[in-house]
């Protein structure tokens, strides 16, 4: 018996979904109003919707399982006592929000024993909630979701994005870029890694990769594409954890030749 099979995933489920509806709130309530925008990097940015939404998730959570750690973009780590542990991204998609481009998400994790168990991604703006618990299938607003089956990547739709220390290896970034470009039918950036990832498992698109993203960024969704049957591995097709620092989510269908493609091009 699997360890998460002792604890009421229903339960966290219910509790992480409501706790990303209270997030949400508080982004739609910002959305076009924000007064300030703060920088945490050159390009990262940070503004009043992210610190409040990510309030009112913590509370929501803290509410109801005072002993489970924390792990939120703002905040950082709250150890608790628990083997519990909430990964969470407030807003996902922050430079998106503060342009008034409403493609961003609240993304909620749930891991246990260091394994994700629960994947909550909201779009506060389009009202999709994207769910998934391991063993049982991800949903899009309660309907079950799936993978594409397109191949070959020359008729795939693929996403990706950027690290905020792009300048930094720009040439193998841009190299990968390319490359795909001219692989696929096309590549988009939408800018939100959790909605990428989202997108992929409900077969809107066919595979997505990044680097240097965080666990908040990769938590929820990843979970999410696996539980609608896509593949989730590093650029060498290590197994993805979310304290790697690539990622690429695919169909499964294609992931080979995308892997084909990164592999090559990986920084030196």
């Amino acid at each position: 018996m699997y360890e998460y099979e002792l604890m009421d995933l229903d339960l966290i489920k219910r509790i992480g979904v409501g706790a990303a509806y209270k997030g949400a709130e508080v982004i739609r309530t910002c959305f076009g109003k924000i007064s300030q925008i703060n920088k945490k990097g050159a390009i990262d940015l940070v503004t009043e919707a992210d610190v409040g939404s990510e309030g009112e998730i913590i509370r929501a959570i803290r509410d109801r399982f005072p002993d489970h750690s924390i792990l939120a973009e703002e905040s950082g780590l709250n150890q608790g006592s628990s083997d519990g542990q909430w990964i969470i991204d407030p807003l996902d998609g922050t430079t998106n929000f503060a342009h008034r481009v409403p493609i961003f998400a609240v993304s909620i994790a749930f891991s246990l024993k260091g394994t994700i168990v629960v994947g909550i991604v909201l779009n506060p703006m389009t009202g999709e909630l994207f769910t998934a618990t391991a063993g049982q299938g991800a949903t899009l607003n309660d309907k079950p979701i799936a993978v594409s089956n397109t191949a070959p990547l020359s008729e795939s739709l693929l996403v990706t994005g950027f690290p905020y220390d792009f300048q930094e290896n720009l040439r193998p970034l841009l190299d990968r870029f390319s490359a795909c470009l001219c692989a696929a039918q096309g590549v988009r950036r939408l800018g939100s890694a959790a909605l990428d990832l989202c997108f992929v498992a409900c077969g809107r698109l066919e595979g997505y990769w990044e680097q240097n993203l965080h666990p908040w960024d990769t938590a929820a969704g990843m979970l999410i594409v696996k539980e609608a049957g896509g593949v989730v591995t590093d650029f060498g097709n290590t197994p993805f954890g979310i304290d790697q620092k690539e990622i690429l989510a695919t169909n499964g269908k294609i992931h080979k030749e995308l892997l084909g493609i990164l592999e090559l091009r990986k920084n030196p």
